[in-house]
C-alpha cells in the first residue's frame, strides 16, 4: 500500500488489521453495544506538557531506535512476557497480529525498539503514510511497568513523525464506556480529533462531543 493511500484510508476512518484496512462503529463489552470513537492528533500542534516531559526525562537513560521492522525471536519473546501479564485480550503473537500468516507485508512498516543495555524492554510498531503514521503495537517488558513504556512509545512515535514533518498522528480507537483505551489521550488531548463518521469530519476533541457522537450512534442502532 503506497503512503498516500494509507493517508485516505486513515483520514476516513479506516485502520489496519493484519494484512487488511478495517473500520468498526461499535465494541461489544459485557454484552453491551458501546460505541468507538476513531481519534487522531495534528502533529503541528502537539504539545508535551509536564505529565509527557517527566515521562521522557525518566527514560532518558535507555536507548531508543526506530527501523524498518523485522519480526525476530526476541520481539515475540518480550511480546509473550507482556502478554502473559496484562489483564485484557491480546493478540497470541506478533506475527498473528501485523502478517496472520502472510508472508508480505502490504505496509510500510516501522518499529521503535527501547533497550536497557542489550535488553530490548519495549516495542512499539507504526505503519509509515506520506502525511500520516499509525499506531499499531505497543509492547514491554512488564519488569519496566513502572517506566510507563506503552506511553512513553507513544512519545516517540510522535517525536519520529513530527521530525519528518508528517500531519498527523493516527493511534487507534477509544469506546464509550470502557475507559481501557483512554490512555491514546495521553500524548496531547488538546491535539486530538475524533472522527464523526456521519458527516465525515474530523472534530475537536472534547467529552461533550464524544458523548454527543456516542448517542446519535447509538439512537440509530434498531
Amino acid at each position: 500500500m503506497s503512503g498516500s493511500d494509507l493517508d485516505l484510508w486513515l483520514s476516513m476512518g479506516y485502520f489496519r488489521m493484519h494484512q487488511d484496512i478495517f473500520t468498526c462503529r461499535y465494541l461489544v463489552v459485557n454484552d453491551t453495544i458501546c460505541p468507538v470513537h476513531w481519534l487522531r492528533m495534528l502533529l503541528p500542534v502537539v504539545a508535551f506538557k509536564s505529565e509527557q516531559r517527566r515521562l521522557l526525562r525518566i527514560n532518558a537513560g535507555f536507548s531508543v531506535a526506530v527501523n524498518p521492522f523485522v519480526l525476530t525471536d526476541e520481539a515475540e519473546t518480550l511480546f509473550a512476557r507482556y502478554r502473559s501479564a496484562v489483564d485484557f485480550d491480546a493478540p497470541t503473537s506478533v506475527e498473528f497480529w501485523l502478517m496472520n500468516g502472510s508472508r508480505y507485508n502490504a505496509f510500510d512498516t516501522y518499529a521503535v525498539e527501547v533497550r536497557d543495555g542489550d535488553r530490548l524492554i519495549a516495542v512499539g510498531i507504526f505503519d509509515d503514510g506520506n502525511e500520516s503514521i499509525a499506531g499499531i503495537m505497543n509492547f514491554y517488558d512488564p519488569a519496566y511497568r513502572r517506566y510507563g513504556l506503552g506511553k512513553y512509545l507513544m512519545l516517540q512515535k510522535i517525536e519520529y513523525a513530527r521530525n519528518r514533518q508528517k500531519q498527523y498522528y493516527y493511534p487507534g480507537y477509544l469506546v464509550s464506556n470502557y475507559p481501557k483505551f483512554d490512555y491514546k489521550l495521553f500524548p496531547c488531548v488538546a491535539a486530538t480529533e475524533v472522527f464523526d463518521d456521519m458527516t465525515g469530519l474530523w472534530l475537536p476533541f472534547s467529552w461533550e462531543t464524544v458523548n454527543a457522537l456516542a448517542a446519535d450512534m447509538l439512537d440509530e442502532e434498531p
